[in-house]
């Protein structure tokens, strides 16, 4: 009884006594900074037991407070201490400092204060967050800054709208999408200065179905030489202005000493760069000459020189962390956006003809067989004897043109390739030898012309140079168990083979997924076909059924190249992978050069602790950061293309269909590329079956039959050069939609859906398998 009473008055001393009566400015603001939830008036009404005129004065009160700068007010008018954050709230991921993500107040209402810079901290299984993303996150002071601790993955808000203005015949403002598969313009509720024609950046207001776009920024011309690589830049929110910080370093870093007694000189050989005759840069050399090694007779010895890029871009330097941000270089047709500042990427990073430069060296040597026998790492001193252009290397290789380094470096070099073409062949990779596009500009940034780029001897000689370059790499830092970035892609999905082989029979072609799947097992159905004019349509659907390669620090083997440890090497100053890779090797053999005098650079330029601790978070990032060029720099192409074609609206042209769904089929223009759609509403009245194990739309009257890689003439329709979309109809049967793009609202629209004209009869052939 005792015990109990002695409860009784104890439990009044652990609750949080508070004044009786109306709080003071000071008692307000220690409840709203010591509150563990957000504060709003009700919270703070309710602590101090206010009621009636006494809630009417702290709503006065806070005003006051809010207005002499003690108080923010937050998201669901919650207080916070000015400057501060509130305790719980929404942030949005801005960017990545290291690996640590940064996030800022979704709502920031602090005049003249910058939004803070909130690390946040992750829980779990890393990489579920990316730039971005939206938490609620409960935060916390931590030391002179922030920390957030997610609770809860918001959905993404509304994204800003990219598109061309445009004035229809009533005079009303719509703004035109860039991105193609976005059907719906969208009417201008507040255009601010821009005007017709602009590339803008719109916010979308309103509630659906009443969506309107209000201007908030101004990109220019549409059609200004560049702009199509700008439009792809905004969409996808590519970084591409340099920080100055990050600029001085550059200039800095350029500056620091080769420490040519310390490096090995290997100035005395002819080494050759080759490259496509419009490189901006150039990272690879290569050099070789028969082993003079009795023992390795008929051998060879070569070199694959790197520029030294971890010399210059240090763990924890301020270039480190842009690179790491931009993860690689993007190439479009008219600009670069680089992953490290002019001053490297181009200048002392690029391995120009003449010039001393630093490098990363590897030394091969290789068998009569082609097996590469021994390997080590230099970091060296080079002089590039050329710079010649794939072509003039081919050229002077066959005869055609004169060089004077043909007897010197380029004999050999070929010799030594023959040989590591027999390993190749013995390892049998994967052989798909599609065609790639090339936009040909003239110095004005105006289109000259679109082709597929030749494949020629000198290209699978620089790849199988970088291969064994890149495998050798690999093998170096296991021999040392030191941390690999592998480049990694893994065998095909079932599911993907199930596809694969369900396609394959519309053709007669039986494929075993029973069997053991390698390279080869692809190579021998693309012999089996032949030249047959279904080859390239066959080896597209063979690379559709690949995994998509990546970056981690866990060994998957790459099953395309038929290799069991393959890293990335060879071009260090467009690709973040190569570069822990070149650290990596710095560390584990013992390649350290003198710190620098200028202690503005970081000391070390091999891996350090975080970069170890942090490998495969790094690894998801780059992947991301690939994928995001790669998409970036297709789409620009399609620009290209559209508006190359879009001179030739209304032209019957040679045509490759690419891909079928329920609703049309998209067909490229040979040679050129770029996809189109015809949309079944278009091919006639008939009703028609959608094969989607064929990848076919087939006629029920007629049995026409329209398949992925069928080739077929067809009149081009729209050519739209801002979202690189093309639309196509069939020659003889031309849609109420024809003629050249001229964005009239009194046409038909194409309605998304399943088309009245279409029955699905899934991965069941039936009566209308191909025969």
């Amino acid at each position: 009884m005792a015990s109990t009473q002695k409860q009784k008055k104890a439990a009044p001393a652990r609750a949080k006594v508070r004044p009786a009566g109306f709080p003071t400015r000071q008692q307000v603001m220690d409840f709203i900074t010591e509150s563990d939830t957000p504060a709003g008036k009700r919270e703070i009404a309710k602590a101090f037991g206010l009621k009636g005129q006494e809630k009417i004065a702290l709503k006065a009160l806070l005003k006051d407070m809010a207005d002499e700068g003690l108080l923010d007010i937050g998201p669901a008018r919650a207080f916070h201490k000015m400057g501060g954050v509130p305790k719980v709230t929404v942030l949005r991921i801005v960017d990545v400092d290291d690996t640590t993500l940064i996030a800022t107040p979704e709502r920031w209402e602090a005049e003249g204060q910058p939004a803070p810079r909130i690390r946040v901290v992750e829980r779990g299984k890393r990489g579920a967050l990316t730039i971005g993303d939206r938490i609620l996150a409960r935060t916390e002071e931590a030391g002179k800054g922030w920390l957030a601790h997610p609770m809860k993955k918001l959905a993404k808000a509304t994204e800003m709208l990219l598109g061309v203005v445009e004035e229809m015949a009533d005079g009303k403002l719509w703004l035109r999408p860039v991105d193609k598969r976005i059907r719906k313009d969208t009417p201008i509720s507040d255009i601010g200065t821009a005007k017709k024609g602009d590339l803008v950046l719109a916010e979308p207001t309103g509630r659906p179905p009443r969506i309107s776009a209000r201007v908030t920024d101004i990109l220019g011309d549409p059609f200004a030489p560049r702009s199509f690589s700008l439009i792809a830049i905004h969409k996808h929110g590519i970084p591409h202005v340099f920080p100055e910080a990050v600029e001085e370093e550059a200039v800095t870093a350029s500056k620091l000493v080769l420490h040519e007694d310390k490096r090995e000189d290997l100035r005395h050989l002819p080494i050759v760069a080759i490259d496509p005759v419009d490189a901006r840069d150039h990272d690879d050399a290569v050099w070789a000459a028969p082993d003079e090694d009795p023992a390795n007779e008929g051998g060879y010895k070569a070199i694959v020189a790197i520029a030294d890029v971890s010399y210059y871009v240090r763990p924890g330097s301020a270039l480190d962390r842009e690179a790491r941000k931009r993860g690689n270089s993007v190439y479009f047709p008219d600009l670069v956006v680089p992953m490290l500042p002019h001053q490297l990427s181009s200048d002392m990073c690029s391995l120009r003809a003449g010039q001393d430069r630093a490098a990363m060296a590897c030394h091969l040597v290789i068998d009569a067989q082609g097996k590469v026998t021994r390997f080590r790492f230099s970091r060296a001193i080079i002089r590039v004897a050329a710079v010649l252009a794939y072509e003039n290397a081919q050229a002077a290789i066959d005869g055609e043109q004169d060089n004077e380094l043909l007897e010197p470096a380029l004999k050999p070099l070929w010799a030594c390739w023959a040989l590591l073409r027999k390993a190749r062949e013995k390892r049998d990779p994967l052989a798909l030898d599609l065609p790639e596009r090339r936009v040909v500009l003239d110095e004005w940034g105006k289109i000259v012309s679109v082709a597929v780029r030749e494949r020629l001897d000198a290209h699978m000689l620089i790849e199988d140079y970088m291969i064994a370059a890149n495998v050798a790499a690999a093998k170096a830092l296991e021999a040392k168990k030191a941390p690999v970035m592998y480049r990694v892609h893994e065998t095909p999905g079932r599911d993907k083979l199930v596809a694969l082989k369900e396609y394959l029979a519309t053709f007669d072609i039986d494929f075993a997924l029973g069997q053991v799947i390698r390279p080869s097992t692809f190579n021998q159905l693309i012999k089996k076909v032949g030249e047959s004019e279904e080859k390239e349509q066959i080896m597209t659907q063979i690379l559709r059924s690949q995994t998509q390669a990546y970056y981690a620090p866990q060994n998957m083997g790459h099953f395309g190249l038929a290799l069991g440890s393959y890293a990335h090497f060879t071009s260090p100053i467009r690709r973040y992978a190569d570069l822990l890779v070149h650290r990596a090797l710095v560390g584990a053999y013992d390649l350290e050069l003198p710190a620098p005098k200028d202690k503005a650079i970081p000391d070390r330029s091999s891996l350090s602790q975080e970069d170890y601790e942090n490998m495969g978070r790094v690894g998801e990032m780059i992947s991301g950061h690939e994928r995001r060029a790669m998409e970036a720099e297709r789409e620009t192409i399609d620009r290209y293309v559209a508006a190359f074609l879009s001179a030739h609206v209304g032209e019957v042209v040679k045509a490759r269909i690419t891909g079928v769904q329920n609703f049309g089929f998209f067909a490229t223009v040979e040679g050129l590329g770029g996809d189109g759609l015809v949309p079944v509403s278009t091919l006639g009245a008939e009703h028609f079956f959608f094969d989607e194990a064929g990848k076919a739309l087939q006629g029920i009257e007629s049995g026409d039959r329209y398949t992925v890689g069928q080739r077929l003439e067809l009149r081009l329709a729209e050519a739209d050069p801002i979202n690189g979309a093309l639309r196509f109809e069939l020659p003889d049967n031309p849609s109420p939609r024809g003629g050249p793009l001229k964005r009239d609202r009194t046409r038909p629209k194409i309605h998304r859906g399943r088309p009245t004209n279409i029955r699905h009869i899934g991965s069941s052939r039936g009566k209308h398998k191909k025969r």
